[in-house]
């Protein structure tokens, strides 16, 4: 028999991402719409550890949508790692009435989730990080607006950049994917884009190919380096040591992790968020709800969490054939 669900608590945990406040309203007004109670799980694992639990209502997720960030703020909690974090965890939540649960986050939050559901709370998660790198699905919540800010950012820097006739490394986030640094290649028509996946450590024929463009009359030179490569100051000291040409780096950093969500954020993670709901009331748990074939679905997180995930191989070609 489906577990009765009459309170559902959400929370954020990892890195935040925009689009996550969309989903925390989503979640809200969705139980609420259903007759459920919503309990806002503060800081993430974190603060269920430290019961800091809020009530939360129609007006708690006013005019939230268009924000950047997390509304119930997050952090990583290593406590939460351990079995005996874990049963506190889960000793909390029915403590609180809490049958259920959404965990908007990554893989690290997702293990958690499944912990939890192991234990009895119903658990879905919800694909929050801008890094693309959750295996069943081709959406996660903040990707787009991350890849709309760097792209932004970088085509300001190409300006500059051909105003000095300068080769620039460009930094971007993603930990050890990258995923946007190969949008960014293509969105921003850089000449060279470096992988973890796939950069072979060839600095020389990095160089030769800087050089040989500033022989064909280039006058500027974008490289995308994933943060997952990084390095970029070190790069870039030792290509202007080689070629002669001026050479900077700019590291993005934590920008991209802000500003207010771009449409698509908003309405994928508003569906997500709605949907994780609808799960919950069917009487689903140890599910995570992707974004696969051009529609929502749900899987397993076991399942899930076993998948891996590859760099799409024709965007990567044409990467290198459109320079």
């Amino acid at each position: 028999m489906a577990k009765n669900i009459n309170t559902i608590g959400v929370l954020t945990s990892g890195g935040d991402a925009p689009g996550m406040n969309a989903a925390i309203r989503a979640v809200v007004r969705q139980a609420l719409y259903k007759g459920k109670k919503v309990k806002g799980i503060k800081r993430g694992y974190a603060g269920l550890l430290d019961e800091e639990i809020i009530d939360m209502d129609a007006k708690s997720v006013s005019d939230t949508i268009s924000r950047g960030g997390t509304i119930l703020q997050t952090a990583r909690c290593l406590e939460f790692v351990t079995p005996e974090g874990q049963q506190k965890g889960a000793e909390i939540c029915k403590k609180h009435g809490i049958d259920a649960i959404v965990v908007i986050g990554g893989d690290g939050s997702f293990k958690g989730a499944q912990k939890l559901a192991a234990l009895g709370i119903n658990t879905i998660g919800l694909p929050g990080t801008i890094d693309l790198d959750i295996a069943c699905t081709e959406y996660t919540i903040g990707f787009d607006t991350a890849c709309n800010t760097a792209m932004e950012a970088i085509d300001k820097v190409r300006d500059t950049s051909t105003s000095h006739e300068r080769c620039s490394i460009v930094e971007v986030m993603g930990r050890g994917a990258g995923y946007i640094a190969l949008w960014c290649g293509l969105a921003n028509g850089a000449e060279e884009v470096l992988l973890p996946e796939k950069y072979d450590y060839d600095e020389q024929r990095l160089i030769e190919q800087i050089t040989d463009a500033r022989a064909r009359g280039k006058q500027h030179y974008i490289i995308i380096n994933a943060e997952g490569v990084g390095h970029s100051q070190s790069m870039a000291k030792r290509i202007e040591e080689a070629t002669g040409i001026e050479t900077r780096a700019t590291i993005l950093g934590h920008m991209q992790r802000g500003g207010s969500p771009t449409c698509k954020d908003r309405v994928y993670a508003t569906t997500m968020g709605a949907m994780a709901v609808d799960l919950l009331c069917e009487g689903k748990s140890n599910r995570l709800v992707a974004y696969k074939d051009g529609k929502f679905v749900d899987y397993d997180i076991d399942e899930a969490l076993a998948m891996t995930k590859t760099i799409p191989e024709y965007m990567y070609e044409i990467s290198k054939s459109l320079v």
